[in-house]
């Protein structure tokens, strides 16, 4: 009997030590054997939290603010670099070698504390492996980011190009026919002139010679000059008008050099990191001198632009940057209603302000061009129960999609005090 428990015990032993470096093993192929998962549903949460919250100091593949992140998982332990990004700060002066040298070497810029679980920051991990194993696109590789404006401008030139070539021909047109009228004038003339039975005034008639100094004296074709001059001085008078306070491409040269291309473009920084208003103010707010200083504390520090920048925060005086979009003071415009509410991109109103150098107004900003977009823009009623109501009552006159005009878009007031 004592044989027999003690084989059935070794053998429950044993099967326990299977099911444990079975499970083991499963945990393994799940987080990739160094402890960080491999799923796609991690690797897409942990995109969005380090594009959320890394991206304004740190990239994977170069040195931003901070150090490059590639293959950071293999550099320090999964616990160190948790407690790391929770709090370097307590790390950095706990002594540990590693966190010393990397604070000294950053120009001491102190790293924001995180209040991650450890899976959020495994997730980020997990992003960040998948991205260290991709070849970083060099920027001369980079499609042109105006693509659409190429093409726009494309299509602009070729109707331009078409009115060109239809005015040509008309032209050409024109001066056959009179080319082919004079012909037939001249053997009509010739041949009357063999008639010997014409009266005096036909002989006359035939015989008088054309006068292009008469023929501008005639009361027709002053008249006619007279219409086609008040025509064209009248169209340029509207033109005129119509473009009155239309600052479409206004570029005007700022105090600080800054390039949205290189901020927006090359690095990727959020729009609303800087405009700190456009999700919750009626106006997106100029970033202020300390927001420059978040980065620039550390970086390009001999540069003479961001000196002008340190000139600012020591001489507690604004940096007077020139406002680029100007609306009249009879409009009024929500920024976080159009952004939040709308879900408005800032490119729609402002164009590819990533590519660009100097920001220049990309859009006419009239009232026309904002109707124009209340016309046809959709309103995103999901998941907003503010609009079900609405939806309803559209539904039982239209079978079109509800769009901002439907819900009060057209409304004088809506723009004008």
């Amino acid at each position: 009997m004592m044989l027999f428990k003690t084989f059935f015990s070794r053998l429950a032993l044993t099967l326990m030590l299977m099911v444990s470096l079975m499970a083991s093993s499963i945990a393994q192929d799940a987080s990739g054997g160094d402890g960080i998962p491999t799923d796609e549903a991690t690797i897409s949460a942990g995109q969005s939290l380090f594009e959320d919250n890394c991206t304004v100091c740190h990239a994977v593949h170069e040195v931003v603010v901070g150090p490059a992140l590639k293959d950071v998982h293999e550099r320090r332990p999964l616990d160190w670099i948790q407690s790391f990004i929770r709090n370097s700060q307590k790390v950095i002066q706990s002594g540990d070698e590693y966190a010393v040298k990397l604070y000294e070497e950053y120009n001491k810029t102190e790293m924001t504390s995180f209040d991650f679980s450890n899976e959020e920051i495994n997730s980020i991990l997990a992003y960040i492996k998948v991205e260290s194993g991709k070849t970083p696109v060099a920027a001369a590789e980079e499609p042109a980011a105006d693509g659409a404006s190429a093409t726009q401008a494309g299509a602009s030139e070729g109707v331009s190009d078409f009115v060109m070539y239809a005015l040509v021909i008309n032209l050409v047109i024109l001066v056959l026919i009179l080319i082919v009228l004079a012909m037939i004038v001249r053997v009509l003339t010739k041949y009357l002139e063999q008639k010997s039975d014409l009266d005096v005034e036909d002989q006359e008639i035939i015989s008088a010679r054309f006068s292009l100094a008469a023929l501008f004296k005639s009361k027709p074709m002053i008249a006619i000059m007279t219409i086609l001059f008040v025509a064209v001085i009248t169209k340029t008078v509207i033109d005129s008008l119509f473009h009155v306070g239309v600052q479409q491409g206004y570029a005007p040269v700022q105090p600080i050099a800054f390039s949205h291309e290189i901020h927006a473009g090359q690095y990727d920084i959020d729009c609303n990191y800087c405009h700190t208003g456009v999700e919750k103010s009626k106006n997106a707010n100029i970033p202020s001198a300390n927001i420059c200083m978040n980065c620039h504390s550390a970086i390009k520090t001999d540069s003479d632009e961001i000196a002008k920048i340190y000139a600012a925060v020591e001489n507690n005086q604004p940096i007077e940057w020139v406002r680029v979009h100007n609306l009249p003071d009879l409009a009024y415009f929500n920024h976080s209603q159009h952004v939040k509410v709308g879900g408005l991109e800032c490119q729609q109103c402002h164009g590819e302000v990533e590519t660009m150098e100097v920001v220049r107004q990309e859009a006419p900003l009239t009232m026309g061009w904002c109707i124009d977009c209340h016309r046809t823009t959709e309103v995103n009623s999901k998941g907003n129960a503010y609009y079900d109501k609405l939806v309803e009552l559209h539904a039982e006159h239209s079978k079109e999609p509800m769009r901002v005009e439907d819900i009060g878009g057209l409304e004088c007031s809506k723009c004008h005090y």
